[in-house]
């Protein structure tokens, strides 16, 4: 089965690979087919914006396509950055980070509490017109760190610290990420769901 990633961020692209091996699944990016309008995020939850992003992808493609919205919530910030994680702070994902500390300065650490949430969506355009649509969620649970540490990841990974393996998520190798992250929980709810579709695309 074909299949199209509602994404241009690599990152993503190299975390879904890893996430969907061993599926009967060719993973595409919407730059394999030409396709590059940027379409706008206007939803106001994560569900929303990834519903967003699969179903113009699929309209435009005509191909099942795997969209994710996540971000992250602080519990001291009363849930933000949530939907806006991305558009935190005005540019790089380290000035978004660095930002973040900077608000989060003068918090003690049993009030650091936060998480990561990913919301998958799958968008199943048929010869009518007509779509189905699945959604699966996925939460890893940490704290914001006092200090950002770690090469690896993107985002706020350097930043959030996991209790259960003394360090942040930027510590993680890809494979104990891919094992834990609020993204591979989402994935592996999709799982089923993809080996299902790709069994019944099979000619």
């Amino acid at each position: 089965m074909r299949l199209l990633l509602a994404t241009h961020n690599q990152g993503k692209r190299r975390e879904w690979r890893a996430l969907l091996e061993g599926l009967d699944v060719e993973l595409l990016l919407p730059d394999d087919l030409g396709l590059h309008d940027d379409i706008e995020e206007t939803g106001e939850t994560y569900t929303e914006n990834a519903l967003i992003k699969a179903r113009a992808l699929a309209a435009a493609s005509g191909l099942p396509t795997l969209a994710d919205d996540s971000g992250l919530e602080v519990d001291a910030l009363d849930g933000a950055p949530g939907v806006r994680s991305a558009r935190y702070h005005l540019g790089t994902d380290e000035v978004r980070y660095r930002a973040l500390l900077r608000a989060l300065e003068g918090v003690p650490l049993e009030r650091r509490g936060a998480r990561f949430r990913c919301i998958a969506a799958l968008v199943l355009p048929d010869d009518a017109g007509t779509s189905r649509e699945y959604i699966t969620e996925g939460v890893c649970e940490g704290v914001i760190s006092f200090e950002p540490r770690g090469e690896a990841g993107f985002g706020y990974d350097p930043v959030f610290y996991l209790f259960e393996h003394s360090c942040t998520m930027a510590q993680l190798t890809e494979a104990e990420k891919n094992r834990i992250s609020h993204r591979a929980r989402a994935a592996q709810a999709m799982r089923p769901i993809l080996e299902r579709e790709a069994r019944l695309a099979r000619p």
